[in-house]
């Protein structure tokens, strides 16, 4: 998105408080009108960002963004002889965070910052926050992976899910400023990081829902994708006194294997005060659940510490939201200092997020879900979630006394959960996984279907330019050789549990077909995304539509049309 329109700032104000090395602003000064890494969006007097790393390289767009106007070029590589001033960077995608910050007015040192970052939960968390601000009168702003809310303004932030470029992220906090909010949640995922998208926001409070298997295909090794997360909480240090105060708190899940790691990263970045604070299920945690009772209509418990009882009651389906509710209260209550009970009013009022366990009702006689489970832990406890909701009835449950050996919090017991045939229907799953991505989890997410869901459908997910068939047979393998057996099973069997349907609308309309009374069906992996990815063409795409449409055909009556992928037809 380009950059609103601004006053021009000349140059060298733009570099006045600029952190890090730089070349070649000596004795040169412009005026700048705006700041973007990509040529395509340069106007006359823009800055332009020469940025390194993914698919391409900016340095070969320089000629083209001078073409189209830029004054002044940033960039790592030693140039001359260019038409405009060049100035040389150590890190450029760093750069682009600070030099944006500049020109939009170091907005986050005027609002209260929020940062929300982990690998489920994120998007959730984010919104009851955001919520809970609504509720206690806070003039509150939102960016999440799937959009960004200024007052009654609501901005897509993208395609797919995750987080916005820096100038976009410094100009949505600008506009808060200029609307008069005072306070930001803003999710952030490790791209975010990675990339520096987020850097000079100037967090005061850091979130962490958990941190299990995904994207070790960008990151290289869980360890690595662990520590671009945890720069959300070093950041914390790095933050300058605003005038409304910052409380530079990390909040942190007790029950997640992340939280000795971060507990040691947030020691070493502050060394005079303490700074965290946990939420969790076990007796460990600072702010904790207890009196659990979940079912598929909701959620209710009791949070409680040395300081504090409230009651919760959330519209929200599933034992992982108990974890989502915990991090949200809890930050908003010791980080911000606002109400527990207003806190639990806007928990009781939150309906939940688009595509998150969203349920498709056409009169059917099966229940239907969209859900955005994308990782091997995710699906685990989706999966985990829609069986209890198939359980006889519910009932009370404590958190489990046991070793925590993944990093999955420990679920409140319903009896039924592990008395397996003790149901009144069968889980069928439908998903896919991205090409280009992660591969591992590939066969993990099949393995984890195969031992939790009667019936698995594999299916396409953003194939991009890898080969669909070859996705499918990597996770193929995976639910062969399902770990543990399930009724005298020791694996998987293609044909009866579980196929392969290369298009997804085919592969919903077979998950619909196969549906009896009873029966739950849930398609994961796309939950609110708007499009698919074939080659480097993005189709339009909603699983909520395809699911609705698929429903329409069954039941007879009147629906969307099936969207088109690529695939139909083969």
């Amino acid at each position: 998105m380009p950059p609103n329109s601004l006053s021009p700032i000349s140059l060298s104000d733009l570099f006045s408080s600029f952190p890090f090395p730089y070349k070649g602003l000596s004795g040169v000064d412009c005026q700048v009108t705006a700041i973007t890494a990509d040529s395509r969006q340069v106007q006359s007097g823009a800055l332009f960002v020469a940025c390194t790393g993914g698919l391409v390289d900016g340095h070969k767009y320089i000629q083209d963004a001078i073409a189209k106007g830029a004054a002044v070029v940033v960039g790592e590589q030693a140039l001359a002889g260019l038409a405009v001033p060049y100035i040389q960077v150590e890190n450029s995608r760093q750069s682009l965070a600070h030099l944006a910050a500049a020109f939009y007015g170091y907005p986050a040192r005027k609002l209260t910052m929020i940062g929300v970052t982990g690998t489920d939960g994120k998007t959730t968390t984010t919104n009851l926050l955001y919520q809970i601000l609504l509720m206690a009168g806070v003039k509150a702003g939102m960016i999440s992976t799937v959009n960004a809310v200024i007052g009654d303004q609501v901005l897509d932030t993208g395609f797919h899910v995750t987080t916005p470029d820096a100038p976009d992220v410094q100009r949505y906090l600008s506009m808060m400023v200029d609307a008069g909010l005072t306070h930001v949640v803003l999710e952030t995922t490790s791209h975010g990081w990675a990339q520096h998208r987020v850097d000079a926001c100037e967090f005061d409070i850091g979130v962490v829902t958990n941190i299990t298997h995904e994207h070790l295909d960008y990151h290289g090794s869980y360890e690595a994708y662990r520590a671009a997360k945890s720069r959300l909480f070093q950041s914390l240090a790095e933050t300058q006194v605003k005038p409304q105060g910052n409380p530079r708190l990390a909040v942190l899940n007790r029950d997640d294997s992340s939280y000795k790691y971060l507990s040691s990263v947030i020691q070493s970045a502050f060394s005079l005060q303490p700074s965290a604070i946990s939420y969790g299920l076990g007796e460990g945690a600072d702010v904790r659940a207890e009196n659990i009772i979940y079912d598929a209509s909701g959620l209710q418990f009791t949070v409680k510490n040395d300081k504090l009882r409230v009651a919760i009651n959330s519209k929200l389906i599933g034992a992982f939201n108990i974890s989502n509710c915990l991090a949200a209260l809890t930050s908003a209550v010791a980080g911000l200092g606002l109400d527990p009970e207003t806190a639990a009013r806007g928990i009781a009022v939150f309906p939940g997020v688009p595509g998150r366990m969203e349920r498709i009702e056409l009169g059917q006689p099966f229940t239907a879900i969209v859900d955005f489970a994308h990782t091997p832990n995710a699906l685990r406890v989706a999966l985990e979630t829609v069986r209890g909701m198939l359980e006889i009835s519910p009932r009370s449950g404590k958190a489990r006394k046991e070793k925590n050996k993944s990093s999955r919090p420990p679920a409140p017991v319903l009896w039924g959960t592990l008395l397996r045939g003790e149901k009144k229907g069968r889980i069928i799953a439908i998903f896919g996984s991205a090409g280009l991505r992660d591969r591992e989890k590939r066969r993990m997410m099949a393995e984890v279907s195969t031992e939790l869901a009667d019936i698995t459908v594999l299916t396409a997910e953003d194939p991009r330019s890898e080969s669909l068939e070859g996705i499918l047979e990597e996770m193929a393998a995976g639910a062969r050789r399902r770990p543990e057996p399930v009724e005298g099973s020791r694996g998987g069997v293609e044909g009866k549990t579980f196929f392969r349907v290369p298009d997804r609308g085919e592969a919903i309309r077979l998950g619909v077909r196969l549906a009896r009374e009873g029966d739950i069906i849930i398609a994961c992996g796309k939950g609110p995304e708007q499009s698919m990815c074939f080659g480097t063409t993005e189709y339009p795409w909603d699983d909520r539509v395809a699911m609705r449409a698929a429903l329409s055909e069954l039941m007879g009556v009147e629906g969307p049309g099936m969207p088109y992928l690529p695939t139909r037809g083969k």
